[in-house]
């Protein structure tokens, strides 16, 4: 879920549909070079000698209270599960990118274990639905909003993981890099991304029938919140009319629990004035409780990635998709490559197409699934060279290859194997895929 924001801001400016409109297409697609590359890594918290144990309250109270006195250069967070996220500054490289998180997870690790707890790469919890951790407005609001449609949202904010990857807009003019064919990209690719990556087939102790049960948490959450814009010509224009035509989740206020309306879209919160005007202030919030596959906040947040086994499996996920983005050559390969898959979209947005969910589902023991994230693994393992990749990295994405991609399989089977080898057997944190940590 990757989002702190919180606290109410004091009303300022009202807004206007068509000032809306405008601030929308000025603020989250700023275009030009792609430079900067960013990641942001989420964990579920574990006990060290039994991950099946509860964890309280307290216990990741006092760990986290230890965490906060630790230099890093990520930003640390804590989500409404007790979930940990670092989020890393922008980077000007990928292996900038990779030293500085890598760095301070090696902090945060040390801190956690001498407390007995571990970060667990899993894009789902498996075991339970962990209670609420954090208790602030924003997130009783998303809850009250959310428990109107189902357990999915609770789950979703308490027991999932990922890993997501940031990347510059694009130029505004056409071509590999542009802004117009990096938004569709990511559309595309992201379902490869899932399937490619699923690692979450558990819940309550038992599969759920889907490799990335968190993908499918955000499909039982809905499109309201959960999903994208249809795709088309114009980006910014797209996702104007889906930030106006999204509902509010609540009506911030100073005075005591946040309102949560019921089936209010930002635009009608705008005609009707009600309970208060809007402002700019509101505007910046609400972009923020709107949880997309893809969403474009100046930058793209590629949201749809499980949270990856081993200390350092996160880096396969975020060197792949660097290369596919950030290499001309590969990108347009990869364009090349997803362009039959935007058929079984068939105009429904991400993620509640048949495309995603067969991805989130069934994986790569879908045929064109597969061939498709072959050919995009082929084309980042050329390109990582050219971005600078470190062989050790290198070697990380062609070992992720040749144990999953190669032979239609995700570290979710891996759950599942050990399930079935032992039944009742727990699933630990992971081992790496490669079988030792990636030198950076």
């Amino acid at each position: 879920m990757s989002d702190a924001e919180g606290g109410c801001a004091q009303p300022r400016t009202t807004v206007t549909e068509a000032e809306v409109d405008a601030l929308v297409r000025g603020i989250c697609f700023k275009t030009g070079p792609p430079r900067r590359l960013g990641v942001e890594v989420e964990w579920l918290v574990q006990e060290l000698r039994d991950p099946r144990l509860p964890l309280s309250s307290a216990r990741l109270e006092a760990a986290y209270a230890a965490l906060r006195s630790v230099p890093l250069k990520s930003a640390l967070t804590v989500e409404p599960g007790g979930q940990l996220e670092l989020s890393s500054p922008p980077a000007g490289s990928l292996m900038e990118c990779v030293g500085t998180v890598s760095a301070d997870l090696d902090a945060v690790r040390a801190v956690l274990r001498r407390d007995g707890l571990v970060l667990a790469g899993l894009g789902h919890a498996p075991w339970r639905t962990p209670g609420r951790f954090l208790r602030e407005a924003r997130y009783d609001a998303m809850e009250a909003c959310l428990d109107r449609g189902g357990p999915a949202g609770r789950a979703m904010m308490r027991a999932s993981a990922s890993v997501q990857v940031c990347l510059d807009a694009g130029y505004e003019e056409p071509g590999p890099l542009g802004h117009v064919r990096r938004w569709w990209l990511a559309h595309q690719l992201g379902a490869v991304l899932v399937a490619v990556f699923a690692n979450s087939p558990l819940a309550e102790g038992r599969p759920t029938g889907w490799l990335s049960t968190r993908q499918l948490r955000w499909d039982q959450i809905g499109t309201g919140r959960a999903g994208g814009p249809v795709l088309d010509a114009d980006p910014r224009a797209a996702w104007a009319r889906h930030v106006l035509d999204s509902p509010v989740m609540c009506v911030r206020d100073d005075g005591g629990p946040w309102p949560v309306p019921r089936e209010l879209t930002f635009r009608e919160w705008i005609r009707s004035g009600t309970p208060r005007r809007p402002t700019r202030e509101d505007l910046d919030y609400h972009a923020t409780t709107l949880f997309p596959p893809v969403r474009p906040r100046g930058h793209l947040e590629l949201r749809m990635i499980d949270a990856q086994p081993g200390d350092d499996g996160w880096i396969v996920p975020l060197a792949v998709t660097a290369a596919l983005f950030e290499d001309p050559e590969a990108a347009e390969t990869a364009y090349r490559a997803v362009k039959p898959l935007a058929e079984r979209a068939r105009g429904v947005p991400a993620p509640h197409n048949a495309l995603w969910r067969d991805a989130a589902r069934v994986g790569l023991a879908d045929p064109e699934l597969r061939e498709v994230a072959a050919g995009c693994f082929a084309a980042a393992l050329r390109a990582l060279p050219r971005i600078g990749a470190t062989a050790g990295v290198v070697d990380a994405v062609e070992a992720y290859r040749d144990r999953y991609v190669a032979r239609g399989r995700c570290p979710a089977d891996d759950l599942l194997d050990g399930l079935r080898a032992t039944p009742g057997r727990h699933p630990r944190h992971g081992s790496p895929p490669h079988g030792k940590d990636i030198p950076s």
